[in-house]
């Protein structure tokens, strides 16, 4: 029963894809990002060109693959797709907003690509600074085959750059919550204080910052 629902995930984004490729009769490339909400790491964008013939069983959207299967899918997309990443750092997050460093994110995504897509299928409702086709697909991780790939790459890639971040910051636990608001997260920045790869600009980490000052100044 459980395959017979993940053949039918997988056939109907790969429908999804072709009736669109069959539309426009363009290079579709599928847009989708990682790392929107966390308090701390960058945002990292994925870009995906999916050849034909490539047969990915069990893609989904990235929050609903387990992750050792996960795993298995972003070595095969890497392998069998054309793939580009986009990464923006919390400096910048903080700099120019999470909304702006996520379209920028995409952005260098698309243009990290090894071949030029001729038409974006955009997970949400982003429009990117590219002389490109786009369309803007809320909930496009569950409806089309390369944006659900592009998902799986970002969120994979992102989540391996946590688990370096563990290891230069190692009293924040990054691994296990990759940088988002959890119990253990928070606890922790209270009790150290703030890495140097915190999101200033959030506001859980602002007001811990400035519990941090007026503790100091008692």
């Amino acid at each position: 029963m459980r395959d017979a629902v993940a053949r039918s995930v997988f056939e109907a984004l790969f429908a999804f894809d072709q009736k669109a490729a069959e539309v426009s009769g363009a290079c579709l490339a599928g847009i989708d990002e990682a790392g929107r909400g966390p308090l701390a790491g960058p945002v990292v964008a994925a870009a995906a060109i999916l050849r034909r013939g490539v047969t990915l069983q069990g893609l989904n959207d990235s929050k609903k693959v387990p992750p050792p299967l996960r795993e298995k899918l972003y070595w095969l997309i890497v392998k069998h797709a054309f793939v580009g990443i986009g990464i923006v750092h919390e400096n910048m997050i903080d700099s120019i907003n999470i909304f702006q460093a996520t379209r920028l994110a995409m952005k260098m995504a698309v243009l990290a690509l090894p071949k030029t897509p001729e038409h974006l299928l955009i997970d949400g409702n982003m429009k990117l600074d590219l002389p490109l086709k786009q369309k803007a697909i809320v909930k496009g991780d569950q409806k089309s085959a390369a944006i659900a790939a592009a998902s799986i790459v970002a969120k994979v890639y992102r989540d391996a750059w946590m688990r370096h971040l563990d290891t230069l910051y190692p009293a924040y636990f990054f691994a296990r919550h990759k940088g988002y608001a959890t119990a253990v997260h928070l606890e922790a920045m209270r009790e150290y204080g703030l890495s140097p790869v915190h999101r200033r600009s959030y506001e859980p980490v602002r007001r811990i910052s400035e519990e941090q000052f007026e503790k100091e100044l008692s």
